[in-house]
């Protein structure tokens, strides 16, 4: 295969599910330049540790990185633990609070054991930013703020509402890109990948190389991926998410639930199933050759696979048919320890922890989410007599048996 044949390759496969590549020519360049040379490119993406687990709209930068180095390449994944004490201000409406460094230290070796679920570790280039940053002078310091103008700060989304809202920016929050953008000069990036989000930061690190004397580092820029209702981004806040150190039950059952329009995204986004595959299963889902329960429940055991273990997905699997499709119980599940006098339904579902509140209780039986014993609750004005072994489900995937003292 020619050089420019393999360029082409290794530019269809880095293509595949991103939003933008800037610029692709100088991508191509790098990487005819690293065949020619036989020299890995150097790809990084950074990861402040300001939370201890990630979940799977982390991941889909973290299948780009694969991707890069089954072609060859390199990851430089940069633990941003000096970063990291101020956090990222991207999409924040006020100044984050800053963590301590024991803080950001768990929270980067915790990190470090989930990307290594995706992404090949003996390929894999661990550094910690403050290998770098904290021997900065206040000089240098100045030079770095130098590169970067007050109005060019506030071409970020994030900073110009906040600035338009007559909200407080804290100085100390303009240097997170400057340092970001520092990491790459430090390491001599050739290529960073980042969500959307992160597309100011990134284009730093592209300004700050070129004024250091550099080759300016390409940007790549990933999707954010959409949470377990198809509509909002995945997020922990949001509570639809999937955590990538989750019981192989959970995130099974979380994918069966996502909405069928979804399922295609994910495959691309989450998985390495092939373009070729993906424009297969679109044609059989459309023309019904295939159903949209078996494509869901392969990429559900996918999933399930990765991040705990084949094993474990496939009894995942096997429960979920079970449970789900034979209406079985599940052979496991937690028990809540009551008195034998009878309880309100609201209140018994509130302290076995099946519902955050009253409110949503109550909103969960007006659905008919709720049942006893497979009968559903429709008052939620019920006094429930508990009887050990009583099995109180709510929503598809959620049981609870109660034992009585």
């Amino acid at each position: 295969m020619t050089i420019e044949r393999e360029v082409q390759r290794q530019l269809a496969v880095i293509r595949r599910g991103v939003v933008e590549i800037i610029p692709e020519e100088d991508l191509a360049d790098k990487l005819r330049r690293s065949l020619e040379q036989g020299t890995p490119l150097k790809v990084k993406l950074g990861l402040d540790p300001t939370a201890p687990d990630i979940h799977l709209g982390h991941t889909v930068v973290l299948e780009k990185l694969r991707q890069f180095q089954e072609l060859g390449h390199v990851v430089q994944l940069v633990i941003g633990d000096f970063t990291g004490r101020i956090g990222d201000p991207t999409d924040k409406s006020e100044t984050r609070r800053q963590l301590s460094p024991e803080q950001v230290q768990a929270n980067a070796q915790t990190y470090q054991e989930q990307v290594f679920k995706v992404v090949d570790p003996e390929r894999t280039e661990v550094r910690f930013n403050s290998e770098w940053l904290s021997p900065l002078q206040f000089a240098d310091v100045v030079r770095l703020a130098a590169t970067m103008t007050v109005a060019r700060m506030l071409e970020r989304d994030d900073f110009r509402k906040r600035f338009n809202m007559g909200e407080p920016i804290s100085i100390h929050e303009f240097f997170y890109p400057l340092m970001q953008a520092y990491d790459s000069v430090a390491l001599k990036t050739d290529v960073e990948l980042g969500g959307t989000d992160q597309t100011f930061n990134l284009l730093a690190g592209r300004t700050l190389q070129r004024d250091f004397g550099m080759a300016p580092q390409v940007a790549v820029t990933m999707p954010l991926i959409e949470g377990l209702d198809g509509v909002k981004k995945m997020s922990k806040s949001l509570g639809n998410y999937i955590g990538v150190s989750e019981p192989a039950r959970e995130i099974y059952g979380k994918a069966m639930s996502i909405p069928d329009a979804l399922m295609l995204r994910w495959f691309e986004l989450l998985t390495s199933v092939s373009d070729d595959e993906l424009r297969r299963m679109r044609d059989d889902l459309a023309s019904g050759a295939l159903h949209p329960r078996d494509a869901k429940m392969r990429l559900a055991h996918t999933l399930a696979a990765r991040f705990a273990s084949p094993p474990e997905a496939d009894a995942a699997q096997g429960e979920f048919v079970r449970v789900f499709q034979n209406h079985a119980l599940p052979d496991e599940m937690p028990e809540h320890e009551l008195s034998a006098a009878p309880i309100g339904i609201v209140p018994l579902l509130v302290g076995a922890r099946l519902a955050p509140s009253n409110s949503e209780a109550r909103r969960l039986i007006a659905g008919g989410g709720v049942r006893i014993d497979g009968v559903v609750v429709a008052d939620s004005q019920l006094d429930v007599a508990p009887r050990h072994g009583m099995v109180v489900q709510v929503g598809k995937r959620r049981f609870l048996r109660l034992s009585v003292r």
